[in-house]
């Protein structure tokens, strides 16, 4: 297993780097935020390539970027690493807030090795479960999305999409026809931090409308009033669709 720790706490990080090394396991690790965001990114882009499982542990408190802003992002671009976050802050509203943005598990410190250990094992294999219950490739009629690449396609059309606008396609195409409520996919999609009566929701869909309608294609997300949005080949007679 691949495990990239992102930790300041130079004690920590080196005990953790032991320990893990001697159970077999190839370790990297990152000091700051910012130097443990592109590390994470290179991590994805290898994983994808050498398809060996790998693993996040990231510390919450980091100096130049967050734990929180890190997973974040990192969601938002669409890797999908497994993450196993790590805090001195034991309150039950941190933890709620590293869930709510992506984090696969949460571990107060001080913490045993042995519990951090069985609980990377059973992160890695719910990662691996998930990479083989998830397609690469997302398909809704003529529109394509590329998990590997990040890109997505209309009628062979390279969609120009924001790191944002790709997590938000990426979410409604991976349960086509389903119901998401302004609620779910602000959760998804931007995490717990954002103000719950923003409109950004609503702003992002007509973006993403305009791109992946450009050319006068026929509709594929569809408004149910006061509900929420779907993505499909074929709008219902009741769905009313609408400008959000």
């Amino acid at each position: 297993m691949n495990i990239l720790i992102i930790e300041d706490d130079a004690r920590i990080a080196d005990f953790l780097g032991r320990g893990l090394r001697a159970e077999g396991h190839r370790v990297d690790i990152a000091s700051d935020g910012r130097q443990g965001l592109e590390a994470a990114r290179q991590a994805a882009r290898d994983a994808a390539t050498d398809g060996r499982p790998t693993v996040l542990v990231l510390d919450l408190m980091l100096p130049g970027l967050g734990g929180l802003e890190i997973c974040q992002t990192l969601r938002a671009e669409g890797v999908a690493l497994p993450i196993l976050m790590l805090s001195a802050l034991g309150r039950v509203e941190d933890r709620v807030a590293g869930l709510r943005l992506g984090a696969d598990d949460y571990l107060p410190k001080p913490f045993d090795f042995e519990e951090l250990l069985a609980r990377l094992e059973s992160l890695s294999r719910r990662g691996r479960e998930r990479a083989q219950a998830s397609p690469a490739r997302l398909v809704v009629g003529d529109l394509t999305f590329d998990r590997e690449r990040m890109q997505a396609h209309r009628g062979g059309r390279l969609l120009a999409l924001t790191a944002r606008e790709l997590a938000l396609l990426e979410l409604m195409m991976s349960a086509p026809g389903r119901l998401f409520s302004r609620e779910r996919i602000l959760a998804n999609v931007w995490g717990a931090s954002e103000d719950p009566l923003t409109n950004v929701v609503d702003v992002y869909i007509r973006r993403l409308r305009g791109k992946i309608e450009a050319d006068g294609e026929p509709p594929l997300i569809h408004t149910v009033r006061g509900l929420g949005y779907r993505l499909e080949t074929v709008a219902p007679a009741d769905n009313g669709r609408t400008a959000p």
